[in-house]
């Protein structure tokens, strides 16, 4: 079996490292590339880079964070935010980036997938999504479902704008054009502490064969067991409990191995 991977994530705003609740309210939690390199020596598994104030007026600072801290760190590196064309993706991975996210292109232009997809390789494309659940019988776009069976709506321009998507079926889409991995945030559970959304991510996660990184609402040490064995999750993703050192990322994955998951541990 693969090992499960736990992966930190920092919000650059600004070159700045920020977290909010439910995507707002963001407070100051740092340099990004000093974060970087602490949890390097936390034997993270990857580290996933989201500029969310992404702008070509700004895109020269999210390079540049991205090349200081590939020459520190070691672990892959993911980056997100902003990315609008080919030329983006080749500047990130120029600059030391591993894998590059994309969610407000991807859903605007669907083929752009296929594109960085063929051109890059699978490997290195994450579809970030981030999902919201929606009402029964609430009306839009979304595709038909049972009354009784939930269901999740696609948003972008960082959780702002409803696209009437519905979740599965998009990320069934991208999958089939050709994403290495989808980055699956519950922006319900986003901050919150409250545990990830596990019927999403078993959703999803059963749906798919590619891997699923669980993203929105780690608080204790259970709920990333959780999401491994409920939510059959590949990786999961967690932010403030790391940034404000509720826990390390050495402790959590000891935590798991110590439980019979798979990890990494060196």
């Amino acid at each position: 079996m693969l090992a499960k991977r736990i992966i930190p994530c920092l919000d650059v705003k600004d070159g700045r490292v920020v977290k909010g609740t439910k995507f707002l309210d963001l407070r100051d939690s740092g340099d990004p590339v000093e974060i970087a390199e602490l949890y390097d020596r936390q034997c993270a598994d990857e580290i996933v880079f989201l500029d969310i104030s992404a702008s070509h007026e700004k895109r020269d600072i999210i390079i540049d964070v991205v090349r200081r801290t590939a020459e520190k760190v070691f672990m892959p590196l993911t980056v997100g935010g902003g990315i609008r064309t080919i030329e983006d993706i080749r500047s990130l991975l120029n600059a030391g980036t591993d894998k590059i996210s994309i969610n407000t292109t991807a859903v605007n232009d669907p083929d752009f997938v296929s594109k960085a997809s063929r051109r890059f390789g699978s490997q290195c494309i994450v579809v970030a999504i981030d999902a919201k659940r929606v009402k029964s019988g609430s009306s839009g776009r979304l595709s038909p479902h049972p009354t009784n069976m939930p269901r999740w709506e696609v948003y972008i321009h960082g959780g702002r704008t409803p696209t009437g998507l519905d979740v599965c079926e998009w990320a069934k889409e991208i999958a089939s054009r050709g994403a290495g991995e989808i980055l699956l945030t519950s922006m319900d559970c986003d901050g919150t502490k409250d545990g990830y959304d596990l019927e999403l991510t078993r959703t999803i996660s059963e749906n798919l064969e590619i891997p699923v990184i669980a993203s929105g609402g780690a608080g204790t040490l259970d709920h990333f067991y959780e999401v491994f064995t409920l939510g059959k999750a590949d990786a999961a993703l967690a932010a403030s409990v790391f940034h404000f050192k509720e826990f390390e990322v050495a402790t959590v994955k000891k935590f798991l191995s110590d439980k019979g998951i798979p990890m990494r541990i060196e």
